[in-house]
């Protein structure tokens, strides 16, 4: 059984219409229960989720990665869906999964593509399908069996950013990670609110302070003073 995961915070009209659509296309077989964890939001995220379905729990430590965490203990699935509240999977998404661990696969993700019909974004998003770490984004959601997620004790909540790149380089060493060929759609909106080009360097500039071994909070500082419309 699979348990989804959404880490949210202030996503109203998003996250209502997220979940309106996965319990649309959810094969009930397979897909136990939809978890919204919501990190303090301060608009109608929460009433929006309930609403529309979904299990709430708030998470007492502010990050994603805690929220994914909080997610995890109480999630009743031996699968665990990460997925980001403005992505949409395919629809079959639940029964991908399920003939991914059939074919052994412990984890994995899908490729990406992004809601906005620019050149550079459809460039960008096409390295995805190339199973190298560095060509990871949350974005692409994640599965991942429980044990494998037990056994790497989730994810790190040291992390600011980059806990999706920090969790699936050490899920690497217990199990195989597929990357499903079809795509998860997600929203281009920190691109159109600063420049295509622009929020692509910044997130370069980011992903080599990260490999250089910066701090998360100097990271996370320049970020948010570089981005509009940060949500971190």
């Amino acid at each position: 059984m699979i348990s989804v995961i959404i880490p949210a915070y202030n996503e109203e009209g998003v996250i209502g219409k997220t979940i309106q659509y996965l319990r649309s296309v959810a094969d009930a077989q397979l897909v136990t229960e939809i978890i919204v964890v919501d990190g303090g939001s301060t608009d109608n995220t929460v009433n929006e989720s309930e609403q529309a379905g979904a299990l709430v729990r708030r998470s007492l430590k502010k990050g994603r990665a805690a929220q994914m965490n909080e997610g995890a203990r109480c999630a009743k699935g031996s699968i665990l869906y990460f997925l980001h509240a403005d992505s949409i999977p395919p629809k079959t998404f639940a029964i991908d999964i399920a003939e991914a661990l059939k074919r052994h696969f412990a984890m994995g993700c899908y490729r990406l593509r992004f809601d906005v019909d620019h050149w550079f974004l459809k460039a960008n998003a096409w390295f995805t399908r190339f199973d190298l770490n560095a060509f990871r984004y949350g974005d692409q959601s994640l599965f991942v069996t429980r044990e494998c997620f037990d056994r790497v004790g989730g994810f790190s909540e040291t992390h600011i950013v980059f806990e999706d790149y920090d969790i699936i380089k050490r899920l690497r060493r217990h199990g195989k990670f597929a990357i499903l060929k079809k795509e998860v759609v997600t929203s281009a909106r920190k691109y159109v609110a600063n420049g295509v080009f622009k929020m692509q360097g910044i997130f370069y500039l980011m992903y080599m302070m990260y490999r250089l071994g910066y701090s998360q909070d100097k990271m996370l500082t320049l970020f948010r003073k570089l981005v509009r419309q940060d949500k971190l």
